[in-house]
């Protein structure tokens, strides 16, 4: 890997089982180099798995195993634009069947506590819709959703 801008995710002890995960689930996802420590530190010894190089969805990302000190938070998120409701239940059940957590609005967050807004592309469409009364009625109907339901955004955009 060698980008200009790479996102760095610090993990516990789990960067490859996350970067694997990620490959599994994801379209255009895929595990890199796995770079071993080149000697012992504070939270692992010389040759466990220091670092992964791995893509989410084409992204670059450097997952790294830094120990407990460090907890993602909703700060940072992926966000992903699904083309229907197929697509969008199949993300959110792999993120929340493998030990993950729903919140609101279509975020939830994978086992090792990274956010992820699982977005069809219906419902950007709906609450930028330009009839600012029809955007309201699909924001409302989101702010009461966990995951999305893009049938329910739809019926709403209508009123």
């Amino acid at each position: 890997m060698n980008p200009k801008n790479t996102i760095c995710l610090w993990y516990d002890k789990d960067a490859f089982e996350a970067a694997t995960f990620y490959a599994e689930t994801f379209p255009d996802s895929a595990v890199g180099t796995i770079h071993p420590a080149p000697g012992d530190y504070p939270e692992g010894k010389q040759g466990s798995i220091l670092m992964v190089e791995f893509t989410v969805m084409g992204i670059p990302c450097l997952g790294m195993n830094g120990g407990p000190m460090v907890k993602h938070s909703e700060a940072f998120s992926f966000q992903v634009a699904t083309d229907d409701q197929a697509e969008t239940d199949r993300l959110w059940n792999a993120i929340i069947d493998n030990g993950g957590s729903p919140s609101d609005c279509g975020w939830c967050k994978d086992k090792w506590g990274l956010s992820w807004q699982i977005t069809p592309r219906a419902l950007m469409a709906a609450v930028t819709d330009p009839d600012r009364a029809a955007a309201k009625r699909a924001f409302d109907a989101m702010m009461g959703m966990s995951r999305i339901d893009i049938a329910a955004i739809e019926a709403a955009r209508r009123g």
